[in-house]
Order: structure tokens, then sequence, then C-alpha cells
């Protein structure tokens, strides 16, 4: 099974028709998601639509829907305002709420993200809020025809260029965005905020995120994004940002009525199907991770694939194992890296090197030192990770007992 979506339509406070598009996981829901698209944009834009469906990949369910004016919705976009893109997203929050499950995410873009801000004390349920390259005041959104402000007063309505299309805007909505003073929401916001935003956004600068950032409460977390655009066009960005968002959420959402129950014994581990393909759940008596296979294989690429679980358990004894005894020896290690590989190979003194049952696994390892280290102390730490425990269990392993239960 796979995620899939759901077009749909609801009715706004307006009586207008709105048009959505629900991106469901392939089983049921952890939780439902609303997003907020940017200023002028729609459900449809790529950054809206690649977070959507990975998130419904992980079991959250996302809708993405055309503000009043735009893309499929009913409405005349002059006669909108930020005040109108709130009530929609009251309104979208009141459609889940009825037909499926009160969002407990708010996910707002760009001016998005402000109006899901301003929305949040507004939808009860919401556990949690997520902006990106979102601006600390809808004001802001005024300097992208701040040459046409002047014509707009005075006419009353203009034709204003955004984003290089061409849109007609009233004075009423000026008058709208410069009696929004968007502090007070976020001081009172009492609920967990991520702040997504790049250093390098040439439409909206990060100091307006370091804004919003400095007036919330805990819990808030901020996430550069290094070298990513306003609009986050670069498939890699969306899924980074997706990918932070499900693990993040974690922390905030309810816990899944099957992984509550039962939760593996100390010691154990426990591994649940998340769907009918690759995904699937770890669950330890403390800890929740999941596993899947890259896309070119036929998975999600929602979380490492077995190998690579592998891998990382080795890589991370090796380090604790070579910190504790230069911790315990007093060794100037400043920093250590682990970094490792597994591959197939014919031994090499193989007598039949053609036939693939011939071949044996090989995990290479290598270990980067940083610190004041003499020769003698490095050699030494490299033999200390040969006694990391899953190393010697990887070696020593004589059999796996399989047993149905």
């Amino acid at each position: 099974m796979t995620s899939h979506r759901r077009k749909l339509t609801f009715t706004n406070a307006e009586g207008l028709e709105l048009s959505g598009l629900l991106e469901l996981p392939a089983g049921e829901p952890r939780a439902y998601a609303l997003f907020a698209h940017c200023f002028t944009c729609g459900k449809d834009i790529a950054a809206a639509t690649r977070i959507s469906r990975a998130l419904a990949g992980d079991d959250i369910a996302v809708l993405r829907f055309d503000f009043t004016g735009l893309g499929n919705s009913d409405g005349d976009f002059a006669n909108t305002s930020f005040s109108s893109n709130v009530q929609d997203l009251v309104s979208a929050a009141d459609f889940l709420r009825e037909h499926y499950d009160a969002p407990q995410l708010l996910i707002g873009h760009s001016l998005g993200g402000t109006a899901v801000l301003s929305a949040a004390s507004r939808i009860p349920e919401a556990r949690g809020v997520v902006t990106l390259a979102a601006p600390s005041s809808p004001e802001h959104v005024s300097k992208q025809f701040q040459c046409d402000i002047d014509r707009l007063r005075t006419d009353g309505e203009a034709e204003v260029e955004l984003g290089g299309r061409k849109f007609r805007l009233k004075r009423s909505f000026l008058d709208d965005i410069e009696q929004y003073r968007l502090d007070e929401d976020v001081r009172n916001l009492d609920k967990a905020l991520l702040i997504f935003h790049s250093p390098v956004d040439q439409v909206v600068s990060v100091n307006e995120a370091a804004h919003v950032y400095q007036m919330a409460r805990h819990p808030k977390s901020f996430i550069s994004l290094d070298d990513a655009d306003h609009l986050l066009s670069r498939r890699a960005d969306a899924q980074y940002v997706a990918q932070t968002i499900s693990a993040w959420a974690q922390r905030y959402l309810p816990i899944p009525d099957e992984i509550k129950e039962p939760r593996a014994r100390k010691g154990e581990v426990e591994v649940l199907e998340r769907n009918h393909q690759f995904l699937r759940t770890m669950i330890t008596d403390q800890h929740v991770l999941q596993s899947d296979e890259p896309a070119s294989a036929g998975g999600t690429d929602a979380g490492p694939d077995p190998y690579e679980l592998l891998l990382a358990s080795l890589g991370s004894c090796t380090s604790m194992t070579i910190r504790m005894y230069a911790n315990h020896k007093q060794l100037p290690l400043d920093d250590v890296r682990v970094r490792l590989r597994h591959d197939r190979e014919h031994p090499a003194d193989c007598d039949d090197c053609e036939s693939n049952t011939s071949k044996v696994d090989v995990i290479y390892r290598y270990i980067h030192l940083e610190g004041d280290l003499d020769d003698q102390q490095r050699q030494r730490l490299l033999q200390i990770a040969d006694r990391c425990p899953v190393h010697k269990t990887l070696l020593n392993l004589g059999s796996i007992e399989t047993v149905e239960e």
C-alpha cells in the first residue's frame, strides 16, 4: 500500500467553496496537519506538494488548499485580505474536525506561516506550529509591491506585480495588514513552535525568523535551511523539511495505539509494519525509530535501510568505546568520527570466485581521531575500537534462532 490523495472542497465563512487536496498515508493517519501556502501561490506549489506527500509517507495526513480567489477556489482575490486567509485556515480546520480529525499540526510557508501563527489560537487541538520562510508580520508583504502603494491608496484599487504575476488588490488589503501586530499572538502561542528559514532568503530576511523566535516562549526551535531559496524549490530542501518536521513532531503528537502497547522489554526490539512495502517502526523499551528502503528499491526513503542501521550500530558503539577509553586514560582526544561501508567480496583464497555464494560480507570502518595524540596513543585507540561490544557480537555470532510466537 502507498499513500494516496483525495480531492475535496469545503465552504469558508463567506460561503465560498475552497479547493483542497488531502494527502493520506497508506494506513490509519497518526495525526492530521494543515498546510498554508505562500502569498499568491497555491496548494500545488512544489514545496507544499513535496512536504505534504513526504509527511503522508510518515503517517501524517496533510490538507493543503487554495485560499479564496486562488487556484481552483471560488472568490475574487482582490476582495481577500490577510484576515480572510486566517479565516480560511480556521474553516479548513473546522472541515477536518467534522469529517476526519482536527489538525494537530499547522504548517505555513511564507505569509502562510504568518497566517498559521495568527490562526493557531482558534484551533485548540493544534499541538505544534511550523513556519517556513515566514515574515514576523503580514505588513511585510507590502514590500513586494512598495512602488504601487501610493497608487493603491489614491485609486482604492490597483494591479500589482507579485512574483512575476499580476494581481488586483484593494486599499482594504493594506488597511487590514497594517492593523495586525503579531507579537502578542506569538507570545501567547501556547504550542510548540518550529521555525525554518534560510539565511540567504532574498524575499523574507532571516531577521524576520529571529524576531518570531525571540517573541515566542519555549518549546521553540529554529533550523537554518542553509542555501535554500524562498520557495524551497529544490526537492532535497523540501524533503529535509518534511523529515525534520516528522522527527520533531514525535515529541508532541500522541503515540499511536499500536506503539503504546505492547512495549518491548528491556534488551529487546519489536518491529511493526507501517505499510505493506518496507516502512517499519522499531520499538525498544524507551524509544521509537523507523526504517525503510530508498525509493529506487520501492520504498519511501522515510528512514535508514536495515544495512545502514547495522552500520550505525557498529559505528556508534565504536565511537562510544573509543571515547570511554580516552576519557578513562585522560588522553587528549578532541573528537572521533567513524565512517562505515558494507560490501560483499570474494575471499582471497576463493576456489570458485564466479559463484555468488562464495562471497563474504565485509564492513570497512574508517576512524578519524582529532587531538594532540602521539602515534602510540593513536594506535592504541584503533585497537580499542575492536573491543566494541557490537564488533565482538558480529564476529562471534554463531547463529540466529527463529521461533514463531
